[in-house]
This record gives structure tokens, C-alpha cells and sequence, in this order.
């Protein structure tokens, strides 16, 4: 069948295309930037088409032809007027589906109780409900929490749990919720491409386990090698001062922790498993929750991690790619520009390139870089706890820290666009050229301020620029000269 993945540079749906592949399906994907699957070893074998969902015209070149199609896409971090733009996108979809002759649609939606719902939860049930009116079978998967590396949920009980020795927390850590493993959802997920035509409607998933929440926490926390944590279940935070709560001491920045927490205000638990009476469970059963997180830990410890949520784009970060340079005439912008030449090969010096951040961090005044994440995180950013995924690669599209990788030509250039709060756009570009008589490090900051805030805070960090960028590529030369000297010594 020919089927076509919506979401495909995020979490879920990032996993599902290669899968459908293997499985021997012709996998189309639709994306916004199809920059960011350059460096994904799946996409060679899919159909890369780039455009927007909210675009009626892409929609329908992307549904040509295509039998099932996967919608895997929210707006909640990346627009404050989510539900709005959720329910324009799906009634684009719906109608065009429909137009194209789509044999089915295969939703996955959030797991929600009868009755009142947070904005997000409502917001997801009801583009449910637009696809299933649209006249094309619609399978509408309905998933709580869903465990596996990389994951918002799983990255939020990760962070609360290693961080707090113990855990002063909201009423609703006493709620019941029944967690699923990612390995589950994307089992049901290609199981429901085949559901008979006559089925449309939505599903509860969900994994075996039916637990509090502070009882996932606890567990985690045994599966970690940790001490289970005291937890004090506290009436007095509501949803919103949970989420600067869960801002602060976690990597999810406070745009995606209110609709997370808003969503765990009542029980999370399946209603029903019909999914059952159509798609056979795994061969070996549905993963239980301290299985599925060690499942989650084995997948980073042996950086292996697939996908993440760090991959979606992030409220209030500018997406526009940096202009070129002709392109600046007439604006207002700011540039540092530093240059170091190196004895080291230039192989050498890009490795270092490559690797910064993280673990690494930013070889210039860790205490400056912490105290700017921190700051960050105060005022509703993403911080520098995002880290990455692999401490020696990076792909386009990945987030790094407060950045987020926007090109990327191994061992020659490296861009990246800040993601932090700031009043304007900002860019961070390191160039590895070579020397007669070894390398050159090329770093360029570039600033374009919004209006008299983004100038003032360029003057006010400008004393600082000395330091931190004059220290950061003279201390990434160095790196890059001691690891040539250490491969010599040892030959």
C-alpha cells in the first residue's frame, strides 16, 4: 500500500516511516523543511515532499494516489493559538482526503476521561472528530503517557525523579494513569492501517500497567538504581505553577509543560481495548511500564536514541533560515566574528565542531553558559538541559542545547539558529577550512534585533563577547591541537 506519514520529523511519526518501510510499504512523507531528513537513513527509501498541512494545494499533491494516511501532527509547542490551528489543519486534511479517495486515515490522538477536558486534550479529541466526519474510515488511537527514550512524558518523569530527592508535588501525582510503550503505539499504529473498511472510530491503547503517577515516578527511580523518592502530594499547586515548577528542574520547556500537566488533572486510563477484537497484541504481549522504561534507558545509554521530542519545534523560535549575506541591506544587524588558525588537521578541528555542547558544553565560561540556561528557563525557554542526542554527531533539524542545528556540511560548516529567549533572531555558524600548515576555525555570531529591546540587549551583552566567543574558538583550537598531539604521541 501507499501510504503517507504526516509528522514524520517528530517523535512518533519519526519512528513509524521506517517501520512501514520495512514493512514493505511505498512510504510518502510530508514535511514542512525536507532539510531536516537529510541526514534521517530512512528517507532515502521514502518519497520526501515538502510542504505545509494548513496549504490545501500541497495537501493534495501529497494525497495522490495514497491509500492510507498517518496523521501524527499537533501544534501545542509551536503556536499559542494551538487549538485554533489544529482544527483549520484538519478540516484541510479531512476535505482533501476524502477529495483523493483515501481508503483510511489513522489518527493518534490523547487517552481522556467523559467530561470537562484541557484545552490540549479537548483540542485533540476534537480533530478526531473532524477526520472521522470527513467520509474516510478513521481509526483515532486515543494513548496516555507514552514511555520509551526521547519521549516528553518519559523525559518528564526522568528529570523530576533524578533531580528531587524529594518531591514536594500537585494532588494529581494521586491520579491513575495507564502508560504505554512506544514500541505498543507504533504496534497498534500499523495494525490499524487494515482495520476492515466498515471500522471507523476512536481506540483506547494502553499498556498493561494502571498506576499513580507518583508510583511511575517511584518506579523509575528503581529501574535507574536510585532511592524511590517521598512525595508530598500538595493541593495548593495548580497546573500553572506546576509548569514553571516542571520548567525549571526539567528539560520540557513551559509551552509544552502546561498542556502536558493540564492533561493530567483527572485519570488517564483506558475505557475500553476493542483495538484487541481487530489488531492482534505483540507476539509477546504489551510491554509493562518498568519494561518499557528499561527499554528507555538501554536505548541511551547505548546512544541510541530515534527520535525525541526535542525534535519538534519549540514555541517562540524564530523558523526562519538566517538570510544571506546581500540579503542583510537595510536591516540592522550585529555580527562577532572570530578567527583562530590551528596546527591541528582541519578532520581534527571539525570533530570538535561537531561535538560541542552537551556533555561537552561550550569551552568558554561554563558558569556564563549555565547562568544564560538557567535564565532561559525563568522566563519560559528551553534552557541548555535539552543536551543532544549523540555526543559526536549531529543531524539538521536536531536540537542542541538552546540551538537547533540549521546546516550542516560535515567536516566544512556547522549553522546553528538559537532557540533561547531573545529579542530578535540569532545565529551561531562555525567554518573549518584548510591551511598549508594545518586548519582555520571561522566562528560568526549573527544578532537581528527586534526593535529597541533587541539593541539594548546587544550592547548589554557586548562586553561579554570578548570573553565567551573569543574564548569558545580559541579553546576549540586547542582541543582540536591537544587530540592531534595525543594520536601522535601514541603512534
Amino acid at each position: 500500500m501507499r501510504m503517507l506519514v504526516t509528522g514524520a520529523t517528530g517523535y512518533i511519526g519519526g519512528r513509524l516511516a521506517p517501520r512501514l518501510i520495512d514493512a514493505g510499504h511505498d512510504v510518502r512523507v510530508l514535511v514542512r523543511d525536507a532539510g531536516r531528513l537529510r541526514d534521517v537513513p530512512w528517507a532515502a527509501q521514502a518519497e520526501v515532499m515538502q510542504g505545509d498541512l494548513a496549504d490545501a494545494n500541497a495537501v493534495r499533491r501529497a494525497l495522490d494516489g495514497v491509500d492510507v494516511l498517518f496523521y501524527l501532527v499537533h501544534s501545542m509547542a509551536t503556536t499559542r493559538d494551538f487549538a485554533r490551528t489544529e482544527r483549520a489543519i484538519a478540516e484541510v486534511v479531512a476535505r482533501e482526503a476524502s477529495a483523493a479517495g483515501v481508503q483510511r486515515i489513522v489518527y493518534l490522538g490523547g487517552l481522556h476521561p467523559d467530561g470537562e477536558l484541557s484545552p490540549h486534550l479537548r483540542s485533540r479529541a476534537e480533530v478526531g472528530r473532524i477526520l472521522m466526519e470527513s467520509g474516510v474510515p478513521t481509526a483515532a488511537l486515543q494513548a496516555g503517557v507514552v514511555i520509551g527514550s526521547g519521549s516528553a512524558s518519559f523525559e518528564m518523569i526522568r528529570h523530576l525523579t533524578e533531580v528531587l530527592p524529594y518531591m514536594p508535588a500537585p494532588k494529581w501525582v494521586r491520579n491513575f494513569v495507564q502508560p504505554i510503550a512506544v514500541r505498543d503505539v507504533l504496534h497498534y499504529l500499523i495494525g490499524a492501517a487494515s482495520l476492515p473498511s466498515h471500522v471507523s472510530r476512536t481506540f483506547d491503547i494502553g499498556g498493561p500497567d494502571v498506576l499513580r503517577y507518583g508510583q511511575m515516578m517511584n518506579g523509575y527511580a528503581v529501574e535507574a538504581g536510585l532511592k524511590q523518592r517521598p512525595i508530598a502530594s500538595l493541593p495548593v499547586l495548580t497546573p500553572y505553577l506546576a509548569s514553571q515548577w516542571v520548567n525549571l528542574v526539567t528539560p520540557i520547556p513551559r509551552a509544552l509543560a502546561v498542556p502536558i500537566i493540564s492533561s493530567l488533572q483527572h485519570d488517564a486510563v483506558c475505557r475500553e481495548h476493542d483495538i484487541d477484537e481487530y489488531v492482534a497484541p505483540p507476539e509477546k504481549g504489551l510491554t509493562g511500564y518498568r519494561q518499557a522504561v528499561r527499554y528507555a534507558l538501554a536505548k541511551m545509554r547505548e546512544g541510541e536514541v530515534e527520535t525525541s521530542w526535542q525534535d519538534g519545534t519549540v514555541l517562540g523560535a524564530p523558523a526562519d533560515l538566517l538570510p544571506s549575506d546581500p540579503e542583510w541591506s537595510g536591516h540592522t544587524v550585529f555580527t562577532d566574528v572570530q578567527e583562530v588558525d590551528s596546527s591541528a588537521p582541519p578532520a581534527a578541528l571539525w570533530t570538535v565542531v561537531e561535538g560541542i555542547g552537551g556533555e561537552n558544553g561550550w569551552y568558554s565560561l561554563p558558569v556564563a553558559w549555565a547562568a544564560r540556561g538557567w535564565l532561559d528557563k525563568l522566563v519560559g525557554g528551553v534552557g541548555l538541559r535539552r543536551g543532544r542526542r549523540d555526543p559526536d554527531r549531529l543531524a539538521v533539524g536536531e536540537a542542541l542545547d538552546f540551538w537547533r542545528v540549521e546546516k550542516l556540511e560535515r567536516g566544512h560548516s556547522l549553522r546553528l539558529r538559537a532557540e533561547m529567549k531573545v529579542p530578535g533572531r540569532a545565529w551561531l555558524e562555525f567554518t573549518v577550512t584548510d591551511r598549508p600548515s594545518g586548519s582555520r576555525l571561522t566562528q560568526r555570531a549573527v544578532f537581528f534585533p527586534a526593535g529597541l529591546g533587541g539593541r539594548l540587549y546587544w550592547l548589554a551583552v557586548l562586553p561579554f563577547h570578548g570573553v565567551i566567543f573569543r574564548g569558545m574558538a580559541t579553546s576549540m583550537v586547542n582541543a582540536a591541537e591537544t587530540a592531534t598531539d595525543i594520536q601522535i604521541t601514541k603512534r
